[in-house]
């Protein structure tokens, strides 16, 4: 298979991820208040509850794939342990039992819990194997730019098909709409990764086989890894604030139902370029002034979207250029990942690729689930009511969410950023690893 085969092999399996990922960030909030029937604040403390439930998985699956030795590697394995019980844990989240309340709520809790830690056991490889995929760091990032073009990818197709796939499948039932379409999500996913096993094969070994103990792992943790722990956590408390309450935005404060799937394809025609232009522009300029440049990008974006909010034009724009800060900031933390999986081999004579992905995946739970709470009581806190006309304090509320929680969580992401110090040791500890594999 060649190198294009290899790339987008590998990049295709955050795609069949973000089809149930992006579902869960940008629907499940509207689905559960909307159409599965329980309120905000307890859709809001579930995602609470459940999404640092769901962290702990994380780091007890990084743990595991750290120590798995097979002949397909460590991390490949999982991509078909996890495939089935993805499509059907899929399915499950989204049907709705004919319980009570407290039925419905349990049977929420339980499915959305089964749901996550199925994601968790496909996910945390996919994090793990850049690495060992290849020692070329151009040859790194350009698979790191095409995952997240893929992933991008996934998340348009979400938002620009969900809701006319609810619509068409449902004839006049969201209940149904919703499962039939998450069915067919599940499905495409599950054979989405079969085909990322396929076409993926770890080649370079970590210079340090064995681990000791547990609490050798963490000692192998550095602070560069806990810059990119937390980038992860406020990157992924962005993400759900704009996806989930964007709907709530063009719904009730804007009135433009009809352009939410706009803003999938706006998020294709904005977030691809700069993803595909990223492994040139990490070339050229260092990831951090990247990153600084992507948080500048967002927040005059959202400000452009805020004062011309009566204006279609100044929405439009306003909609491209936050969709290229957020891709931005979305590629270049993954483009650090690998790096400071490095630096932990370099420093700490550490391999916790598994450890680190699992501490990427406990903050971006955590982020997720704070993130979802925090909109599930600003909403009830506002005076929210499901399909029905919003006060203006609820309006208020709503664009609290959406405009100025984002421009806070990027002032918090540049405070982080100023911090990283991997790109001027990229060279070193490159040329000290070899060193160490070829003895």
């Amino acid at each position: 298979m060649g190198k294009w085969g290899k790339r987008i092999g590998y990049g295709i399996g955050d795609l069949g991820c973000n089809l149930v990922f992006s579902t869960m960030a940008s629907y499940l909030m509207v689905f559960y208040t909307d159409v599965f029937g329980i309120t905000a604040a307890a859709a809001g403390t579930m995602m609470l509850v459940t999404k640092f439930i769901d962290a702990f998985t994380d780091t007890g699956m990084g743990l595991i794939v750290d120590r798995t030795h097979t002949r397909w590697g460590q991390g490949r394995p999982y991509f078909l342990i996890g495939a089935v019980p993805f499509a059907v844990f899929t399915f499950m989240t989204f049907y709705i039992p004919n319980f009570g309340g407290t039925g419905k709520l349990v049977w929420a809790y339980v499915t959305y819990c089964l749901l996550c830690t199925a994601y968790t056991v496909v996910n945390i490889p996919l994090n793990t194997i850049v690495p060992r995929l290849t020692s070329d760091i151009h040859e790194r990032d350009i698979l790191v730019s095409t995952r997240m073009v893929c992933a991008m990818i996934g998340t348009a197709i979400v938002m620009s098909i969900t809701e006319p796939l609810v619509r068409f499948f449902g004839q006049g039932s969201e209940a149904k709409g919703y499962l039939v379409t998450m069915t067919v999500y599940g499905i495409a996913a599950m054979f989405i990764f079969f085909l990322t096993f396929a076409s993926t094969k770890e080649v370079v070994p970590p210079t340090v086989s064995s681990h000791s103990s547990l609490k050798e792992d963490f000692k192998g943790l550095t602070g560069q890894a806990w810059i990119l722990f937390l980038l992860n956590l406020f990157y992924f408390s962005l993400y759900v604030v704009r996806s989930t309450t964007v709907i709530y935005y063009f719904k009730y404060n804007l009135g433009r139902t009809e352009w939410l799937s706009l803003v999938g394809i706006l998020g294709i025609l904005s977030g691809l370029p700069m993803l595909l232009l990223l492994p040139a522009l990490e070339k050229k300029f260092s990831k951090r002034n990247l990153m600084f440049f992507s948080i500048i990008l967002y927040i005059v974006g959202d400000l452009l979207i805020y004062v011309g909010r009566s204006s279609a034009a100044c929405l439009l724009i306003g909609l491209v250029i936050t969709g290229l800060g957020i891709y931005g900031i979305f590629g270049i933390t993954f483009a650090m990942q690998p790096d400071v999986i490095d630096y932990s081999e370099y420093k700490k004579n550490a391999s916790v690729a598994g450890l680190i992905a699992a501490f990427q995946g406990f903050f971006v739970k955590g982020g997720m689930g704070l993130t979802s709470f925090i909109i599930g009581v600003f909403l009830k806190n506002g005076g929210y009511v499901a399909n029905a006309e919003q006060t203006p304090k609820a309006l208020s509320y709503i664009e609290i969410c959406f405009i100025w929680i984002p421009i806070v969580l990027c002032i918090l992401i540049a405070v982080l950023t100023y911090f990283y110090k991997l790109d001027s040791l990229r060279g070193e500890m490159t040329q000290e690893l070899e060193a160490r594999r070829k003895k």
